[in-house]
């Protein structure tokens, strides 16, 4: 996949415990930076998933009245 450059500005304290957290692990401050943003968007991703499972559940007769209980498995 190609890289795309991004130009942040941070403090001197925030650039030296990032790359203080990289070399702990291995990685370029950029690998570093990287797998943040990763983490980051998958766990707003499950934090939908869970929102919606909890309206579902939630809502859950309203849907059984409107539609029915078919495709619930209590056929």
């Amino acid at each position: 996949m190609p890289k795309t450059q991004l130009n942040v500005r941070v403090d001197e304290a925030t650039a030296e415990a990032a790359r203080q957290r990289a070399l702990q692990r291995g990685m370029s401050v950029n690998r570093y930076i990287e797998e943040l943003v990763k983490q980051d968007a998958g766990e707003v991703g499950h934090t939908f998933v869970e929102a919606a499972a909890d309206f579902m559940k939630q809502y859950e007769s309203v849907f059984a009245e409107e539609f029915g209980t078919e495709g619930k498995g209590t056929r």
